[in-house]
């Protein structure tokens, strides 16, 4: 047993390393001296997808349903063996549109949907601070195990204050600080690896310690258990109904792989190089099995020693206790403790980001006197962080036994499952509409909530019990755990169906029968030529047209939006640097086409700091053209269109506007520039064809010459021959 104090020193002596760590790293790429940027740091980083869930809780999961707890697992390596066909059209989406989030990444999806990324950011909200909040739960429970007095509310006060005033210091420090979430933290992903090494670390000497120094080896552990009838540990069909339990934890595992905000963060927002995903389809699954294989021999341990399996969530520390091991005990501490942190920095910086460009900054467009706001954007993100982890902290405080951890991890992943079909099925489907995943997204969320939720409320006593047993109103049809009859599965999986399905049908059902506008199908056109590896240029392209727009108004119309959203300083530089990649600095009078490439720009570079959809909704509503801009517009390019190819028809519906008609002249310039280049290379390799061919005619002519000439000389000769005979 260890003193409080000495606990919580070795705790702050940790995270002043992996302060050190990042602070370290920032500096040496801040000098331009860190090679930082490697496909092996890319790899262990996707390793914050294993948390105290991984740590603690499939270790609990494994005591009660056996080989099952691999089934996640087996889901989140499928994932990743598939992260080619689906993280590549992600950071390529990213690349194009300075992508920042989950939410971001589904509103450029489905015509730069506010309401869709509003959605989307509440879903994860909900569903994911509880998961937080186990993540707190599971140090503060765990300094509770290793202390002396670990009854004691005070210290448990003093712990929980402590690990989350670090998690917010941390966060903003590192993970916060700066208002263009599109740049790399590399500090924090060095934090974020050295967390995954050392929390593998941990659980492969604590499995080792078990299994050679408390046993004589797996095969020890296998007879024992069969010995004391415990042998359920090693079967695959543990509980009821085993193969619907498989496909709901692999269906989970796939999705969270692709869905959990932080995993989207790690895999996508701070991916440097597409080449480095190649390492991920073997490298993810190495990780897995390696900090897996020791949770079946723990779990048979704890229950061989005499430990209640009631407390299987908490055997990776009762063990060493057991055994009066004060090292192996602190390691599993560690170990636990760096599984939790790098879970909570990640998601809550994701959710910090997600919140204050698709909730609040709405708010203060939308609200007059919230409007001065949008100028201290970056403040009101260190204010979300303080209050995520502040309201995951008071979850964990009130948390109700009733669930063991991993119940309560899996409960998050039926929530964010529902961003799965408009997210991996919209990459793949033009026809998704943005009506249809806003109402799969809503339904799915809304069934979830009442057959998952709702029972834990009741069963927390908040709401009446006879809602449980009898339906709402009476209606035995509505149960939240058997909704329409379906009451044979667990309450995981029969609200994973649900919920999923009911999901999927409203998406696909809407995107079928209503037909989305012309300026969705080109939104949605642009979307998967940049996926395709077609993106438009993010380069600015300066145009030779005759210029009559005053540019001094234009350029104080973009000042006006920029200093609403970012400090004085950084709007100056900001337009600078606009103007410099467009060539009109110093300009007075610039082209229609030129303003459309400024606002294109302007949008482009605003969208990294408050997201693309907000970018694109204020480029929208702030940016004014006057009549001639606009018809002028509409005319040229209507005009380039009918001149580069008559077959070529622009969509000018009513709901056009002038950045629109740009964006699809510019698909349209790309594909026939495209078309060209392979029309050039087939012309060069005819050209060599010919080439080829010639020089062998020619070579057979010279042949051909001297032949002739042989034969001349050798009929000569036979002349000779006859004249001398």
């Amino acid at each position: 047993m260890f003193s409080p104090i000495s606990v919580l020193l070795a705790v702050l002596s940790y995270m002043a390393l992996i302060f050190a760590l990042a602070q370290w790293v920032e500096h040496r790429i801040s000098v331009g001296r860190s090679r930082f940027n490697s496909p092996w740091v890319y790899a262990l980083s996707q390793a914050v997808f294993f948390t105290s869930w991984t740590f603690f809780g499939s270790v609990g999961f494994a005591v009660e349903y056996g080989l099952q707890f691999f089934g996640i697992y087996i889901g989140a390596m499928l994932g990743m063996m598939l992260s080619g066909f689906t993280f590549k059209r992600m950071v390529r989406a990213k690349e194009a549109f300075r992508i920042t989030s989950i939410a971001d990444f589904l509103s450029i999806r489905y015509r730069h949907s506010q309401k869709i990324a509003s959605l989307v950011t509440l879903i994860a909200l909900i569903g994911l601070i509880p998961y937080i909040s186990l993540q707190l739960k599971a140090i503060i429970d765990s300094l509770s195990v290793i202390t002396t007095n670990g009854q004691n509310s005070a210290d448990w006060n003093l712990a929980g204050t402590l690990v989350t005033g670090l998690m917010v210091i941390f966060t903003i420090v590192f993970g916060v600080r700066r208002l263009d979430p599109t740049e790399r933290h590399q500090g924090i992903v060095a934090a974020l690896v050295a967390e995954c090494i050392v929390k593998l670390l941990a659980f492969i000497a604590i499995g080792l310690f078990v299994a050679y120094s408390l046993f004589d080896g797996p095969t020890d552990i296998a007879y024992q258990l069969r010995e004391q009838n415990l042998d359920h540990l090693l079967s695959f069909t543990q509980g009821p109904h085993p193969g619907v339990s498989w496909f709901t934890l692999i269906l989970l595992g796939f999705a969270a792989i692709h869905c959990l905000p932080r995993q989207f963060h790690v895999a996508v927002v701070e991916n440097s190089s597409r080449h480095h995903l190649r390492t991920l389809p073997w490298s993810f699954p190495a990780y897995t099995v390696l900090i897996s294989m020791f949770v079946v021999p723990i779990a048979a341990a704890g229950l061989l020693l005499g430990l209640p399996a009631d407390s299987g969530d908490q055997f990776m520390l009762l063990i060493p206790q057991l055994a009066d091991n004060p090292l192996f005990t602190l390691i599993a501490f560690l170990g636990g403790y760096a599984a939790a942190t790098g879970m909570i920095l990640i998601t809550t910086m994701a959710l910090a980001t997600m919140a204050s460009n698709h909730l609040v900054l709405p708010l203060c467009q939308k609200i007059g006197p919230l409007a001065p706001l949008r100028s201290y954007l970056l403040q009101i993100r260190w204010v979300l962080v303080l209050a995520i982890l502040s309201l995951a902290y008071f979850t964990a405080r009130t948390l109700s036994d009733t669930y063991i951890l991993v119940s309560i991890g899996l409960i998050s992943f039926a929530a964010v499952l529902q961003f799965a079909p408009a997210m991996l099925l919209g990459m793949f489907w033009r026809r998704g509409s943005s009506l249809g995943a806003l109402c799969g997204l809503l339904t799915g969320f809304i069934v979830w909530f009442y057959t998952l939720m709702i029972p834990g409320f009741i069963e927390q006593g908040w709401i009446n019990s006879q809602m449980l047993l009898r339906g709402p109103f009476g209606i035995e049809q509505l149960k939240p755990e058997q909704l329409f009859g379906l009451g044979a599965l667990n309450p995981l999986s029969h609200s994973v169906i649900w919920s999923l399905s009911l999901n999927l049908l409203v998406y696909i059902l809407l995107s079928l029968v209503l037909k989305a506008s012309k300026k969705e199908r080109r939104l949605t056109r642009e979307l998967f030529n940049c996926m395709r590896g077609n993106p438009l240029l993010n380069r600015a392209r300066p145009t030779g047209l005759d210029p009559y727009i005053s540019f001094a108004p234009k350029l104080e119309e973009a000042r006006s939006i920029l200093s609403r959203y970012l400090p004085e300083g950084k709007v100056e530089s900001s337009l600078s640097q606009l103007t410099d990649d467009l060539q009109v600095s110093g300009k007075h009078q610039i082209t229609v086409i030129e303003l459309m490439e400024f606002h294109r720009m302007l949008e482009h570079f605003l969208a990294g700091s408050i997201g693309a959809a907000a970018a694109h909704s204020a480029i929208s509503e702030e940016i004014h053209y006057n009549d001639r801009e606009s018809t002028d517009l509409k005319a040229l390019y209507s005009h380039l269109v009918s001149e580069i190819r008559p077959s070529l028809t622009p969509d000018q519906d009513n709901d056009s506007d002038g950045y629109s008609l740009l964006v699809e002249l510019q698909q349209q310039v790309e594909a026939l520039e495209k078309e060209k280049t392979e029309q050039q290379e087939k012309l060069i390799q005819m050209e060599k064809r010919l080439e080829t061919l010639f020089e062998k005619n020619f070579n057979l002519r010279i042949s051909e010459q001297r032949l002739k000439q042989d034969n001349e000389a050798i009929r000569e000769q036979l002349r000779k021959m006859e004249l001398d005979s």
